[in-house]
């Protein structure tokens, strides 16, 4: 052994990376690039060579590392503590994209115009602003629906392009007339304006403004270019045009940058991602070094070749073979059902029977699908099962009425230009400050040309037409704020926290109200109470922790970081894009029928399909040991039934690595050949083996020949077997059929879809 590999031998972490993680983490100068396959260990790659630079002499206030989730980051700088020491670790600028550049604005933010207790909104501001905006222009908020401004606002700001510049584009002005839509770059306007007087930044503009301050600042680029000479970016396929312009510029002097991360899993292009980062890689630096990562640790053989056998057939990717050494493992199974309900029964049977089959916990199974709307049937499933769940990207912790009341107060106090938090707290509790009230003090202080707060901190200076009574508790509103503001210098989060909860009566009105819900939300602000306390306890070198700090840190949390009751293991139910990053045991992929995944906007082109591909190997990559396909053959589409047919990822999958299954009691446990096309062999050929014991007269278009069907006659359904037909209802495609079946009881089918064969 030479003495450079002696050397990196004597470092004990590194003892547990294989060669090709050994060579990517003790890479030090220039420009890299690690394309890591699913479950090959890219995290303890990232952290191993941030280790191996500090073990190296390099200081560790020179390294920057940015993740898209606060988990990550936590985990990284975990490990690293684990080798370097917490002191060292702390010293690393880490975190996401959004976390690490806020508080960098934070630092200059007077450069831009704004106070360092600038607010951060988060989508329901937004949302909140834009509805208002739009109310006081007079357009009509079916046309200009606040979800869909704020989309377009956002998608401008992650291509760096602001309001004057949305305005000055007369392309994008007018695809927004063709849309219907002309008054978009005005809202745009308003917005930006608002958010300005009210000392707030969205989300985006965390990246945006960040841009806009290296851009114009020229002594702050080059502050920052020099105190981090090494940077690493995890998940770089992810990155927008504004988070690939931020890290060029910052690496533009010293040039060693490490970017981490995998072509195949390139899923975010609807929130503005753009694959061509990761792809124009070696265009950036032409004398890059280009390390893979292909042995998976994660999933069972047959999981990690049904994956390659998918991604094979996208023509748009760096080319690697992953593979692991681990067992073989049971084939993935394909379920087929009659309809989406019946999908929903079944899986959920699945868990139950295998989580009591291999004795482990319901946190150990995930069931993931294309929208989140196809959640209901498994919810009402698992209900009536009782088990367990947990939906992702449903309603989070932070984002409750209450918890977000009791904050717009934390807000208000620090940033009392905050117009949004004001609309939240005014009047709540009720305190007979009505919205005709609110709404004149609103058109005041746009009139005037102030905040709404400098409005009615100074009424003797901005005379407003309101009445006597109302101004009066005004007032009294005013001295309550500016006491809690009083104490933001002196006092700890937790200690502002208790007093504003208590004072301002929130507490005692949820504790009076002793209904389930009320019980609940009370329980809620406790429990809010409690994790403040425990922030308040986690500065450095017994440093207080402020009320800003607090903001600071919920205003960053990722998706993942959000939900606070996971002590109960529960069943994972998610889309596939919140599973990226995740692995269970168990995984369901469900839904995979053509329009819906592929979903029916992505197959018209090349590059949409690709990505829905990439969606599906992300899927089938978060399993570890088990995974199973399901789809239906009768799908509710808005209110109504329509027919289904497979999904073509699974007709891509070699048939080798499948097993397939059919739910219905004539087709269960039935071999299929898997060698001709899935779709051919189980998604149009449901009869092709069905062999009942009465002599049945064939329907093989049972659209067209269910007339020959009349009150009386005896039917063999594949589902539910014999029954005599009772009565009719409805008519056209809508008819309904009452059918009595002998141990299955009377059903009503919707005849188009009932399959029904008459029996002699």
């Amino acid at each position: 052994m030479d003495l450079i590999n002696l050397y990196f031998w004597s470092m004990e972490f590194l003892k547990e990376l294989n060669s090709n993680q050994m060579d990517a983490a003790t890479h030090v100068e220039g420009p890299m690039m690690v394309i890591a396959g699913a479950g090959s260990g890219k995290t303890k790659v990232l952290t191993s060579r941030i280790a191996f630079l500090i073990e190296k002499g390099v200081d560790a206030f020179q390294i920057l590392a940015l993740t898209f989730t606060n988990k990550a980051a936590r985990e990284m700088k975990n490990r690293i503590a684990h080798v370097v020491g917490d002191a060292e670790a702390r010293n690393v600028t880490m975190g996401t994209f959004h976390s690490v550049f806020a508080r960098i604005l934070r630092h200059h933010a007077d450069k831009l115009g704004y106070p360092s207790n600038f607010t951060i909104y988060d989508s329901q501001d937004s949302k909140s602003l834009i509805k208002t905006i739009v109310k006081e222009m007079g357009l009509d908020d079916k046309i200009y629906k606040p979800g869909v401004v704020l989309s377009r606002i956002s998608s401008a700001k992650n291509n760096l392009i602001s309001a004057e510049q949305y305005e000055q584009n007369t392309e994008i002005v007018a695809e927004d007339r063709m849309s219907a839509k002309p008054q978009l770059y005005l809202i745009y306007k308003q917005y930006e304006m608002r958010c300005f007087k009210a000392s707030a930044m969205d989300f985006d503009d965390l990246l945006f403004k960040t841009n806009l301050l290296l851009r114009d600042h020229p002594d702050v680029l080059q502050y920052y270019q020099h105190r981090f000479r090494f940077i690493l970016v995890d998940e770089y396929q992810d990155t927008n045009y504004s988070q690939y312009l931020i890290v060029k510029k910052l690496a533009a002097v010293h040039e060693n940058l490490c970017v981490v991360g995998d072509d195949a899993q390139s899923i975010y292009a609807f929130r503005g991602a753009s694959i061509e980062n990761i792809l124009n890689f070696k265009n950036d630096y032409p004398d890059f070094r280009l390390f893979k990562l292909e042995q998976n640790y994660r999933s069972t053989k047959n999981i990690v070749d049904a994956a390659n056998s998918v991604i094979e057939n996208n023509k748009n990717q760096i080319k690697k073979t992953v593979w692991t050494q681990n067992d073989t493992g049971n084939k993935i199974k394909v379920m087929r059902t009659l309809t989406d309900n019946e999908e929903g029964r079944w899986v959920s049977n699945s868990i139950h029977d295998n989580k009591h089959a291999e004795e482990i916990d319901y946190s150990g199974f995930a069931i993931l699908y294309r929208t989140n709307a196809q959640s209901r049937a498994f919810e009402e499933a698992l209900r009536k099962l009782n088990v367990p769940y947990k939906i992702y990207g449903g309603l989070s912790f932070y984002q409750r009425k209450e918890i977000k009341d009791i904050i717009a107060y934390f807000r208000l106090i620090c940033n009392p230009n905050d117009e949004e938090a004001f609309k939240r707290v005014i009047n709540f509790p009720k305190r007979g400050i009505g919205d005709t009230t609110i709404d004149t003090l609103f058109v005041a202080s746009q009139n005037y040309q102030v905040s709404v707060w400098e409005l009615i901190e100074h009424f003797n200076q901005y005379p407003v037409n309101i009445n006597s009574g109302a101004r009066t508790k005004i007032e009294q509103f005013v001295m309550m704020i500016n006491r809690y503001r009083g104490q933001l210098e002196t006092h700890g989060a937790s200690d502002i926290a208790e007093e504003i909860t208590r004072s301002s009566g929130i507490s005692n009105l949820l504790y009076q109200d002793k209904s389930p819900e009320g019980v609940a939300r009370h329980e809620n602000i406790q429990e809010l109470l409690a994790g403040i306390k425990e922030f308040s306890m986690s500065g450095e070198d017994g440093e207080l922790r402020t009320m800003s700090d607090f903001l600071l840190d919920v205003a960053l949390l990722t998706d993942v970081d959000k939900d606070k009751d996971q002590d109960t293991p529960k069943v994972s139910l998610m889309t596939i894009h919140a599973s990226k990053g995740l692995e269970f045991p168990h995984v369901y992929i469900v839904g995979l029928e053509e329009n819906l995944f592929p979903s029916q906007m992505a197959i018209h082109s090349r590059a949409d399909l690709e990505e829905e591909r990439r969606l599906f190997y992300v899927a089938l990559t978060r399993a570890e040991k088990r995974c199973t396909l399901s789809y239906s053959m009768c799908r509710y589409l808005y209110g109504r039934p329509a027919t289904s047919e497979p999904s073509r990822f699974i007709q891509e999958i070699d048939p080798t690595f499948l097993e397939l299954e059919m739910s219905t009691p004539t087709e269960k446990g039935r071999s299929l050949n898997l060698s001709r096309p899935i779709i051919g062999s189980i998604g149009l050929s449901s009869h092709s083996n069905f062999k009942p014991t009465d002599k049945v007269k064939p329907l093989n278009n049972h659209l067209r020949k269910n007339e020959e069907i009349k009150v009386g006659h005896v039917v063999m359904h594949e589902k539910f077997g014999k029954g005599k037909v009772l009565s009719f209802e409805g008519g056209g495609s809508d008819k309904k059929v009452k059918i009595y079946f002998t141990g299955n009881g009377e059903k009503t089918l919707l005849l188009k879809f009932a399959k029904l064969d008459l029996v002699d």
